[in-house]
């Protein structure tokens, strides 16, 4: 279990450019997280990833905006990597992708060219 790994994208300029609240941008990860498990509940590597909840592991990354988020789901539809780009709503703007678990080594190389999300 401890090669299967959850990444979450979310926007860094939703703080810096935007202003929004820490919590705001928060909830957007949870959104996108709770979203694909939910999406995804019944893959092999889900269910192994739940089956030890104290022991999860999860990278949170930063897209420095919109189109590096947006290019970056458009990329992992293309690889059919299964993800959940978050798009709050009524606002309509995508704030972060969270792809469903997986071993490693399947998904590092499309997010290893971003960095962990900082404050």
């Amino acid at each position: 279990m401890s090669n299967i790994v959850q990444y979450i994208v979310v926007r860094s300029d939703l703080r810096s450019a935007l202003s929004w609240p820490l919590g705001a941008v928060i909830a957007q990860s949870c959104h996108a997280t709770a979203a694909v498990i939910h999406l995804n509940s019944e893959d092999a590597d889900t269910v192994a990833y739940l089956k030890d909840l104290d022991n999860m592991h999860k990278v949170v990354l930063e897209a420095k905006d919109e189109t590096s988020l947006v290019k970056l789901s458009e990329k992992l539809k293309e690889n059919e990597i299964k993800h959940k780009l978050w798009i709050e709503q009524p606002e309509n703007i995508p704030t972060c992708i969270a792809l469903k678990p997986y071993v490693k080594d399947t998904v590092h190389k499309y997010v290893k060219h971003f960095k962990l999300l900082k404050d």
